[in-house]
């Protein structure tokens, strides 16, 4: 059944290719909109949590989308399963957090923001 775990490995490293931010359109078009979303439904409740929850959902789809994307290659070229190694995990959180500066320098520019600042009327 090689072929089962190839196509599960290379689903996996599809969708963690789509989280990760190794393209510039991915992270617009696909990690941004994800924190965002995430950030504007928690800001709905507690407005003062906007920019945390989108980092935090920011880095979070980024971290993922690496973890995928790293077990669906092992998948896909490895006959046996391998664990994710510490080092591997600590190089794909780096990573995120140097994508992590950029969206704090976004926030701070006020490129984004709350929805409701957006729309004056809401």
């Amino acid at each position: 059944m090689a072929w089962k775990r190839k196509v599960t490995g290379g689903v996996l490293a599809f969708v963690g290719y789509m989280l990760s931010p190794l393209s510039w359109w991915n992270d617009l078009f696909v990690n941004v909109p994800l924190a965002l979303v995430f950030a504007w439904v928690v800001s709905f409740f507690y407005r003062p949590a906007f920019g945390p929850c989108l980092v935090a959902g920011y880095w979070l789809t980024n971290v993922l989308g690496f973890v995928l994307m790293h077990k669906g290659a092992q998948k896909v070229l490895s006959a046996e399963e391998r664990k994710y190694s510490r080092r591997e995990l600590l190089r794909d959180v780096g990573i995120s957090l140097i994508y992590t500066a950029l969206i704090l320098a976004l926030i701070k520019l006020g490129i984004l923001k709350p929805l409701r600042s957006y729309l004056p009327g809401v």
